[in-house]
């Protein structure tokens, strides 16, 4: 593979993906080198976010304003996603790999090929238990589904066990994480899969 591993992260509004990436890195910290690049419509949110986090040095984020759709961004034109990567690696030339956070996308999203080697696409049970019945291409095709936020699944009324067996008749044997990432929960089960998958380089 040339360059750093690019790790594609979607999933709805409000689902986890700035937390997840977040924590992600955090637990990343000293085991590679990292890069990430957030998009969203109008602003630069969520690289403002993980700026304020402190988990990377502030020049290793870098936020695109898609200025319309966010999955038009990933999928139908990324140049300005590759610019950004590009610009990365010129920076930082021993990239492990770049993470790139989708803004708010529907269930139907996904990455190019040309931009993402792997996509994580993030869910909560929040959202209701019958998501993954619901199907859509991020949440079915994706490389990783980290379902999260799974600690207030009791209080939202939905059965994580029926989840689970939800999300193996839609996605077979594809990795499937229930997590909590505000908590750091289900974290080394994403990195173990993602070194799996994509041979993640760890030092």
């Amino acid at each position: 593979m040339n360059g750093p591993l690019r790790v594609g992260v979607g999933g709805p509004v409000g689902a986890g993906k700035t937390t997840t990436v977040e924590q992600l890195c955090r637990a990343l910290a000293g085991r590679a080198s990292i890069a990430v690049v957030t998009n969203d419509i109008y602003t630069r949110e969520d690289a403002e976010a993980l700026m304020r986090a402190q988990v990377l040095a502030s020049d290793r984020i870098k936020g695109v304003e898609t200025g319309g759709c966010p999955h038009t961004a990933i999928r139908e034109d990324a140049s300005a996603n590759l610019a950004a990567i590009e610009q990365l690696t010129q920076k930082f030339p021993d990239l492990d790999v770049v993470f790139i956070e989708s803004g708010g996308d529907n269930l139907a999203a996904t990455f190019s090929p040309e931009l993402a080697d792997l996509s994580i696409y993030v869910v909560d049970v929040c959202a209701g238990g019958d998501i993954p019945r619901k199907g859509g291409r991020g949440m079915i095709q994706s490389d990783i589904l980290i379902v999260n936020k799974t600690s207030i699944a009791p209080y939202v009324g939905v059965s994580i066990e029926q989840y689970k067996r939800d999300v193996r008749e839609a996605r077979g044997h594809k990795p499937s994480i229930f997590a909590n990432m505000a908590s750091a929960d289900g974290v080394e089960e994403v990195i173990e899969a993602l070194s799996t998958l994509g041979c993640l380089p760890l030092r």
